[in-house]
């Protein structure tokens, strides 16, 4: 029995001195100084900052987690206790996420799963209130959603943005390729009437043979007859 338990409490240990999995991964995300244009700490390392969502997701995420949703992983930091702090920018902070403190990784705690537990009908008079920690998870469940909610906001936010900027782009360069059209009209049309012009004149000035006109050489030959 005392064998039994003293592997039990060994077993607790361990588990209480290696960090949750999920923490381990994203301090290693961050740390990583080949990916501080994604992601990083801020500029005092009391927090970190995803400069870029979209390559985060798309490039960092699968290569230590299963999936490839920012909004998870958003949803997954507000269950450990993170805080986004900028309205401008995707930071998290976690009192005991710093850089350069990574032993404390132990000390965060995954929050509970709020649930509604089934109360009995009748209420015994005098009966004890429900314990604090329940409604601190009821509140914790609604600061997730609002959180979430507004992830999407700013995202959609963004998303918006980007896509006016390339809306504009788009219409700068039509408006060039219809100038650059308009100049090899003109520029295409003179060259085709002067080649017009030179074929009239020279259906004029009649025909030539090595250069020299038929006509004139005709003229000469005559008026070489009539002063002889």
């Amino acid at each position: 029995m005392e064998v039994a338990e003293s592997e039990m409490g060994l077993v607790e240990y361990v588990r209480k001195a290696s960090p949750p999995p999920f923490l381990l991964k994203t301090y290693m995300l961050v740390e990583d100084p080949a990916t501080d244009d994604v992601v990083s700490w801020n500029g005092d390392g009391t927090a970190f900052v995803v400069w870029q969502p979209a390559e985060f997701a798309r490039d960092l995420l699968p290569t230590l987690f299963k999936h490839s949703n920012f909004s998870s992983f958003v949803r997954q930091l507000n269950t450990y206790g993170f805080r986004k702090i900028a309205t401008n920018r995707w930071e998290f902070s976690n009192d005991r996420f710093r850089k350069g403190e990574r032993d404390q990784l132990c000390e965060i705690r995954r929050r509970k799963a709020w649930s509604n537990k089934s109360q009995p009908n009748v209420q015994v008079q005098g009966a004890a209130p429900p314990p604090e920690n329940e409604n601190d998870d009821g509140r914790s469940s609604s600061t997730s959603s609002s959180s979430e909610i507004t992830t999407l906001v700013d995202e959609n936010k963004r998303l918006k943005h980007e896509n006016g900027v390339l809306n504009s782009e788009l219409s700068i360069m039509k408006k060039k390729c219809k100038e650059l059209l308009d100049l090899v009209n003109i520029y295409g049309g003179n060259s085709e009437k002067e080649e017009e012009d030179d074929e009239e004149e020279e259906d004029r000035e009649g025909p030539k043979l090595f250069g020299v006109r038929l006509m004139e050489k005709k003229r000469k030959r005559v008026h070489g007859m009539l002063v002889g």
